[in-house]
């Protein structure tokens, strides 16, 4: 939008210079015309009625303007003489034989030839005729032509649209600048209000719009603002409706578990026992849905701000818990990386370990027995990256990009069937620390989970 203001703010300039330049620079050009031609005929005729007085003293007098005029203008002065002022007598050069020449002597009429239709050619010829009046009636006696050199002409005629060029460049890039900040001040409401609907799209519905400009714009930011008063109320209400849910669905379904627990080691039945351990692993895996959604509660409401953690001692914690259920299928986990000195991640507390847990039960849920899942620390500059990769049967282009959608559940080996919120939990937390996570090929075959996390200024001792 700027650059079209700044656009036609420069057109309707140049629309203006146009309009008032051109035409005076026409004007200007046809007065010099003008003004050339009428000052060349007057000395042709003052030399013309000279010859046609006839007389010798006349004669010398036309001989010497003549004399002096090619002198001091360079130009050329050229008679034709039928009576006593002659030619030769003269010393003056005789014009060529032409249409001008043949007009000036047998009807009398002075004739201009500025040598192009296109303004003017390399001279200006003005052939004016002699006349003396024998008894009341003239006759012509000779012509009188002065051959101008239009190159002075040229020059100022360059001087008088060259000048007006360059003012019209100067005030054009005057009008640029002057269009570039007039048209970001007119813009500027519109600029904050696009910066508040971005801060919109990312989540952050305490932004404001300050109310400035006309008062179109402040309506508009006070409408804004009023939408972003309601959209937060209304998903803080969600969120406090989801996390007190979970939380009171947490106890009853604990109360469950317990009881069928009590119930299994109560019954022989093999039938009854299967039943029992169907109902109490769909409890443990509504279990994971309530605390998945806790914890997507929570971190969407940001009740934690990220702090200094050391990345290593999170990693080899976290390791230390799930390799005994990767021990019982034969699942090697695998720590590489460099450990020297202790790497300072900026991230809330508790949430590591649990994009860890969720990152590693999926790895574990897809790698077949006796696979390997290798958890590499790297540090990158302002960066660490934590990548996880495993060995399982990996994921399509078309199942990495619903991957972090909630409630999507992928095709795991073990048969166990999970929540559909591990992945999703692990961008929200990840995000909500400043960082990224993606989804790629294993080199060998597999999924590889690269997080990137922000490190701390802080050096770790």
């Amino acid at each position: 939008m700027i650059r079209q203001l700044i656009r036609s703010y420069v057109l309707l300039t140049a629309v203006a210079i146009a309009l008032f330049t051109v035409p005076v620079a026409f004007t200007l050009t046809k007065q010099l015309r003008d003004d050339t031609e009428l000052s060349v005929k007057r000395e042709a005729t003052t030399m013309a009625l000279l010859l046609g007085s006839g007389d010798p003293a006349s004669c010398q007098a036309l001989k010497s303007m003549a004399e002096a005029y090619a002198e001091e203008t360079k130009d050329q002065v050229q008679v034709a003489a039928t009576a006593q002022c002659t030619t030769p007598a003269l010393g003056l050069p005789s014009p060529a034989a032409d249409a001008a020449l043949t007009k000036a002597l047998d009807n009398g009429e002075p004739t201009t030839d500025w040598g192009s239709q296109f303004i003017w050619g390399r001279e200006l010829v003005i052939t004016v005729p002699a006349e003396r009046e024998p008894q009341g009636q003239d006759q012509v006696v000779g012509a009188v032509r002065i051959v101008y050199d239009t190159g002075g002409l040229t020059k100022r005629l360059w001087t008088i649209w060259g000048f007006r060029a360059g003012l019209a460049v100067a005030v054009l890039t005057v009008a640029v600048l002057i269009g570039a900040v007039a048209a970001r001040r007119i813009t500027r409401p519109l600029r904050q209000l696009n910066h508040t609907a971005s801060r919109f799209s990312d989540g952050d519905l305490t932004a404001r719009a300050p109310v400035t400009g006309p008062p179109e714009t402040q309506t508009l930011a006070h409408t804004l603002n009023q939408a972003g008063e309601r959209l937060d109320t209304l998903i803080a209400s969600q969120r406090i409706f989801v996390a007190d849910a979970s939380h009171q669905l947490r106890t009853p379904l604990t109360a469950l578990r317990l009881s069928l627990d009590n119930i299994a080691d109560g019954v022989d039945d093999e039938f009854v026992r299967e039943d029992v351990d169907q109902a109490t692993a769909e409890v443990v895996r509504m279990s994971r849905l309530v605390n998945g959604l806790l914890v997507l509660a929570r971190a969407e409401a940001k009740v934690t701000a990220a702090e200094p953690l050391a990345l290593w001692d999170i990693v080899r914690e976290r390791l230390a818990v799930w390799r005994p259920a990767a021990d019982e299928r034969g699942v090697t986990i695998a720590l590489r990386g460099s450990a020297d000195g202790r790497l300072l991640v900026l991230a809330g507390p508790g949430h590591l370990d649990q994009v860890l847990d969720n990152v590693l039960s999926n790895a574990l849920e897809v790698s077949p027995d006796g696979g390997t899942i290798t958890v590499q620390v790297e540090p990158r500059g302002d960066e660490v990256v934590l990548s996880v990769l495993d060995e399982g049967p990996g994921m399509s282009d078309a199942e990495k990009s619903r991957a972090f959608d909630r409630f999507w559940r992928g095709q795991g080996l073990t048969g166990k069937s999970g929540s559909g919120l591990g992945l999703a939990v692990v961008k929200q937390l990840v995000t909500d620390d400043g960082g990224t996570v993606t989804l790629t090929d294993a080199p060998g075959g597999g999924l590889k989970v690269t997080i990137s996390l922000r490190a701390s200024s802080r050096s770790g001792g």
